[in-house]
């Protein structure tokens, strides 16, 4: 069906987050099941627009149920009825944040972009965050407010040094066979992962001054693009580097196998400490919601050709 006569059609790219614990995943879950996906609450706010065609999200990256994440990304279309302008980016935020029926959800901001941007198409850059904790021998040791968004390991310490030089191994462009998990949608299994760290992190605000046995580790990949389960496999075949049950070497032999049911890429990561920390669209010095200036001032995240309207107020400047 065509659009209404008179009527106008926007695209806009919005920025979202969530806590991805009561979600059957990102994606929407389609008929009578009780399992539920972001997506449905994104599209259960949408209908509160009244677009003359029903409003779809069209997801940047997917993620698995109980993964978090700090910033995806979406667009979506609406169709307002002859006479009505577009929503502004930052109405259109705003009502969406107004009708959210789950407080895990929140729209970031919203951009105007042409009528054939595509949010997982256009992206050029991902970056997820996983989240690690040593030193928690028991369940009950970890701070009620960090359950569900790290993985708890019982081990004292981890070799870190190690664990860097074993990431070495995984950058560039690869096959990534070993470390795809079965029902991947991606014809190809070659990537190019340009960045992979472990670093300490100062230390959750969340955790009490005499719990200081505990230790927080930030293990971050960035790839255009990643296969199913690729950073949770990395993550656990690093963490077994970390804990000497593999040496650095043999992270190389693994990812050369192209062997997904190897003893120690064949075990995924705990889904609760994955966060999608980002998704940028062109070059990679920017593209985040908070670098984009105002008044159509073109930033170096953003492509000359891809013409945003933000949502923040003009004040004179996917796994």
């Amino acid at each position: 069906m065509g659009p209404a006569a008179g009527s106008v059609t926007a695209r806009y790219l919005v920025y979202f987050q969530y806590l991805g614990t009561d979600f059957n995943g990102v994606a929407a879950v389609r008929g009578c099941q009780r399992a539920v996906g972001v997506q449905n609450y994104l599209e259960e706010a949408a209908k509160r627009l009244n677009s003359v065609v029903p409003v779809k999200f069209t997801i940047s990256s997917r993620t698995d149920a109980g993964v978090h994440a700090l910033c995806n990304a979406a667009h979506l279309d609406v169709q307002r009825r002859s006479g009505q302008p577009p929503f502004s980016p930052e109405v259109l935020a705003e009502a969406l944040n107004a009708h959210l029926k789950h407080p895990a959800i929140r729209i970031v901001q919203a951009f105007r972009v042409p009528s054939d941007f595509h949010a997982r198409h256009a992206a050029t850059s991902r970056t997820y965050l996983y989240r690690l904790v040593t030193g928690c021998h028991r369940p009950d040791q970890l701070s009620v407010f960090e359950r569900n968004r790290c993985w708890a390991l019982r081990a004292g310490c981890l070799d870190v040094d190690a664990m860097r030089e074993a990431a070495q191994h995984l950058l560039g462009t690869h096959d990534f066979s070993a470390f795809q998990s079965a029902g991947s949608p991606a014809t190809s299994s070659v990537r190019t992962l340009r960045r992979a760290s472990v670093s300490p992190d100062p230390g959750s605000p969340f955790v009490l001054a005499q719990e200081n046995r505990l230790q927080f580790w930030n293990l971050e990949f960035e790839s255009q693009s990643f296969l199913y389960r690729q950073v949770r496999r990395m993550t656990s075949v690093l963490v077994a580097v970390g804990l000497g049950a593999l040496m650095p070497a043999q992270v190389k032999v693994i990812l050369e196998s192209r062997d997904p049911l190897g003893r120690h890429q064949a075990r995924v990561a705990p889904a609760h400490g994955l966060f999608l920390k980002s998704v940028l669209y062109g070059s990679l010095a920017g593209g985040n919601p908070a670098s984009v200036q105002r008044e159509g001032k073109e930033t170096s995240g953003w492509p000359k050709n891809l013409q945003l309207e933000t949502s923040k107020p003009k004040t004179g400047g996917l796994e």
